[in-house]
């Protein structure tokens, strides 16, 4: 991002408050937030930025601004915000009361569907500094599952079929705030217009509490001390009075009052409001003991539970079906099923803690022709890299027993964030790396000693890579960043010898999947959840060649947002899986872009950022292990029956690798292998 582009957008801008021309400055503007925003990342320079955009903005006419002002939003309240530079903090500041302001007005007189409105109407209460302005950022309103995150442990929790339409509420109103935790802001704040408009709404006499509730938010200014139950309060009211068609409007307010209740975390079996588990780190969050009553009865599975107390059983996980889950729990280093008996043993690959950070951000398997199974892993070691995570140590272990054959092998200058294995026609075996800052390097799997030393690569951080075996041979090394830049590059040299992702979207996910006729081909998500097929044997990106994309209409009906793929090995090929931030998964024909069989449903626990892992067990039955990063429970699924069971750890997993019959899990503290079948 230039200056020149910056003051074009502002020039853009300024003239549309003339001539009306939305398109140019939208387009221009859509483009420039890729260089603000990245997968949850608000770069520095936004902050300098923003200010200027900010000011224009105000000065258009409120019905062309409503998209800015939520773009705007999901900025300010994204996951990963580094600290407001002090000789900016004065302006940015400013620049955000501004946009309170004029968000607001734009509010009160576009006139904007209801889904909108509910964006738009948390973001005027993010630029108020209210933290219930976060859930802008994930919020799935209009699904019929629900996403939370525990306040006290952390867990995910995911509650399906959540959001009703009721004709009264399920349970009470939350109390008005406590002047003395939340007092009026002082001074001139825009809230008083917004609590003039919910005086003459009314959604039925029964949720009039909730709009008292609401009207008394605004007239306060939305002070950032207020119960993040009163601000929803403020939020579902202002969607009432102003969401279009006024149907609509009244259908997504009540949805958003319904998170006004309460539910029960499945891991730590805490209650908490639902406000405070819909964004992280919420300010002031305490436990509801006792639990609340609800006005209507309730049931104690996730599934059926009504919004007032969704409480979770603690000895099962129940799927959709009803049925248990069979469930497998960590006892030190043994694994036991639900009633005590032993599943198998727990290997603890020994020194497997790289550094002083004591995580395993990425591993993979090697096997070596005639040799021993090896796992390598990655993460952040000791000392002060130029990545974010300090610099990158390398381990190989041997799967069998978890014994250290190499490393730590030091070198890396930043954190590994990716791995892969490359088995070559010449019967070497490499492994490749990509860091945090974008740096690739190459070592023997054999020997532990670097190919390639690691090099600088200013694509940005190395957030997938695999390998890509050719028809002609060859096998070729595939690296993807954070900005799109997909790369075929030559194993021995790191070499770039060809592009994939023409379109140029920041890629969060990657892998091979074998097909027919000895073709590989590279699927690929990216960050706004969308999966791409290329075929690494044609020159042309844009060329197809064997690659087939997913049907979009089956993505899009079942609401699947993919966040991760894997390859599923079948006997003569393999299947894609995709996973989303749900836990749901689904497989493909990568022949004919289809989906095969009914997938797997989310169930409670489950959401979150996906891991996963395929193998195929001694007895020829394929699984699929999924997981979530910061979660503490895997799932292992075997597609063709659709059997679930559940393991529990008590470690939080990072990664994962298969292994035969052996899932290997990276976590916070090093490696474990978890044995699949019983022995």
């Amino acid at each position: 991002m230039t200056a020149e582009e910056v003051q074009a957008l502002l020039d853009l801008m300024t003239s549309t408050a003339v001539t009306g021309a939305d398109d140019e400055w939208r387009q221009a503007w859509t483009y420039m937030t890729d260089d603000l925003l990245d997968d949850g990342t608000v770069y520095d320079s936004a902050y300098a930025v923003l200010p200027h955009l900010v000011e224009v903005a105000a000065e258009l006419p409120p019905g062309r601004s409503v998209d800015f002002w939520v773009d705007l939003g999901v900025i300010v309240t994204a996951e990963d915000r580094p600290p407001v530079p002090a000789d900016l903090e004065p302006g940015f500041s400013a620049a955000l009361r501004l946009a309170e302001q004029a968000a607001i007005r734009s509010f009160l007189t576009a006139g904007a569907p209801a889904k909108v409105s509910v964006q738009l109407a948390l973001s005027c209460v993010a630029f108020a500094g209210h933290h219930i302005g976060a859930a802008l950022w994930d919020l799935q309103l209009g699904e019929s599952y629900l996403a939370l995150l525990c306040p006290g442990c952390d867990s995910d929790t995911e509650i399906l079929k959540f959001f009703v339409d009721p004709v009264r509420p399920p349970f009470a109103a939350p109390q008005l705030p406590d002047p003395d935790r939340a007092p009026a802001r002082a001074g001139q704040h825009p809230w008083g217009e917004v609590a003039d408009a919910l005086e003459g709404e009314v959604l039925g006499q029964e949720w009039e509490p909730f709009l008292r509730v609401a009207r008394e938010v605004a007239a306060a200014g939305v002070p950032p001390e207020t119960p993040g139950q009163a601000a929803l309060c403020l939020v579902a009211g202002m969607v009432a009075a102003k969401g279009t068609p006024q149907w609509a409007g009244d259908e997504w307010a009540r949805q958003l009052a319904l998170l006004t209740g309460h539910f029960r975390c499945w891991n730590c079996e805490q209650t908490w409001t639902i406000a405070d588990g819909l964004v992280e780190g919420p300010d002031g969050a305490r436990p509801q003991s006792p639990p609340p009553q609800s006005s209507t009865p309730t049931d104690s599975s996730a599934t059926n539970a009504t919004p007032a107390t969704l409480a979770t059983p603690a000895t099962a996980t129940v799927e959709p079906t009803g049925e248990p889950t069979p469930r497998l729990r960590q006892d030190g280093d043994a694994l036991l099923t639900a009633d005590g008996t032993p599943w198998g043993r727990i290997t603890v690959f020994s020194d497997s803690a790289p550094g002083s950070s004591g995580g395993v951000d990425s591993l993979t398997v090697a096997s070596i022709p005639g040799g021993a199974t090896l796992v390598a892993g990655a993460g952040a070691g000791n000392g002060t890299g130029t990545g974010t995570g300090g610099r990158g140590e390398l381990r190989l272990w041997d799967v069998t027993d978890g014994r250290l054959v190499h490393g730590p092998l030091p070198g890396h200058p930043d954190r590994v964030l990716s791995m892969a294995a490359l088995p070559l026609p010449d019967g070497r075996v490499l492994l490749a790396s990509g860091g945090d800052t974008g740096t690739i390097a190459l070592w023997d799997a054999v020997t532990g000693r670097p190919v390639l030393e690691p090099a600088a690569n200013w694509l940005g951080e190395v957030t997938g890579m695999c390998g890509a075996p050719l028809p002609d041979g060859r096998t070729l090394l595939v690296t993807a960043t954070s900005r799109g830049a997909v790369r075929l590059r030559d194993p021995a040299t790191g070499e770039s010898l060809g592009r994939l992702n023409p379109s140029g979207r920041p890629i969060r996910s990657v892998t091979a999947v074998p097909v027919s006729g000895g073709h590989t081909l590279i699927a690929a998500v990216d960050t706004q959840g969308g999966v791409h097929m290329w075929d690494p044997a044609v020159d042309d990106p844009w060329e197809p060649g064997a690659a087939v994309q997913l049907k979009d209409r089956a993505l899009s009906d079942a609401g699947h947002r993919v966040a991760a793929v894997a390859a599923v090995p079948t006997a003569d090929g393999a299947l894609l899986a995709t996973g989303d931030d749900r836990g749901a998964v689904m497989v493909w024909d990568p022949a004919t872009g289809a989906p095969v069989g009914e997938g797997l449903p989310p169930a409670t626990g489950t959401a979150g950022l996906q891991v996963m892992a395929a193998t195929t067990l001694h007895d020829g039955r394929t699984v699929l292990v999924t997981g979530t990063r910061h979660g503490h429970s895997l799932r292992v699924w075997e597609p063709a029956t659709g059997a679930v069971r559940q393991i529990l750890l008590d470690v939080t997993i990072t990664c994962l690798a298969a292994a035969g019959p052996e899932v290997i899990v990276g976590h916070d503290h090093g490696v474990l292998g978890v044995p699949l079948a019983r022995r």
